[in-house]
């Protein structure tokens, strides 16, 4: 067999199932929170559901995440496909849709939490099997917290700017939250053209990605520590 077939294999192996976990139940969970604080039209079109064919998007599962590659970018991300909420169903409008939107980073942050913890488990295993073990429970603690980090910036239609929309007085969150349709392209702006049009020139304009990855660094800094991995 093919030395470098099975190093491609390998690795697609140890990053296949921490994806589809994580963006799985990321979006599982805010079609469940949503259902418990009044609104069941995730739960009603399937939704809420551990099949990870119901939530990939064709542009941020995959597109996205080859775009940044391609780009150099220091670290990929993606998304999956929103799960549908209708706000004005919900018992508290304002107050739920901050719950809803932060419940998808609060499952990525208690996956990483758990991937972390499972690190003990490790020694367990020997061979291979533990290599494969750790490798992808390192990969789930990295990719949860990247996911958590990024969809908490605040731009609309992230969860991020779910959230500040719902925490500004209406004078500021209604006009704000017109920028929901223009969000991504912004965010690609951000993260891949603006950075290329600064080494054009010379400059470090990747401002945004560095706040991700300080953030991400911190973040499972805590997480090592308090799951006594340090």
């Amino acid at each position: 067999m093919n030395p470098s077939f099975d190093v491609i294999a390998f690795e697609i192996s140890i990053w296949l199932l921490p994806v589809l976990i994580a963006v799985t139940l990321h979006e599982a969970a805010h079609g469940f929170v949503a259902h418990l604080l009044g609104d069941d039209t995730a739960w009603r079109q399937g939704r809420v559901s551990f099949n990870p064919f119901k939530h990939i998007d064709p542009f941020g599962t995959i597109v996205l995440p080859a775009l940044l590659l391609i780009a150099g970018s220091p670290f990929l991300f993606g998304y999956a496909k929103p799960v549908p909420v209708n706000f004005s169903a919900l018992r508290h409008p304002r107050r739920d849709m901050i719950l809803v939107a932060a419940a998808g980073p609060a499952m990525n942050l208690i996956l990483a939490t758990l991937s972390a913890l499972a690190f003990h488990l490790v020694p367990y295993a020997s061979g291979t099997a533990a290599r494969f073990i750790a490798d992808n429970l390192k990969n789930a603690l990295l990719l949860n917290v990247v996911l958590a980090v990024f969809n908490l910036l605040p731009i609309p239609p992230l969860d991020g700017g779910r959230i500040l929309t719902g925490l500004l007085p209406g004078v500021l969150a209604r006009p704000f939250s017109r920028v929901e349709p223009y969000g991504m392209f912004l965010l690609i702006g951000l993260l891949i053209l603006l950075p290329l049009l600064g080494a054009q020139f010379g400059r470090d304009l990747d401002f945004l990605s560095g706040i991700i990855t300080q953030s991400t660094r911190a973040i499972i800094g805590v997480i090592l520590r308090v799951t006594l991995n340090t």
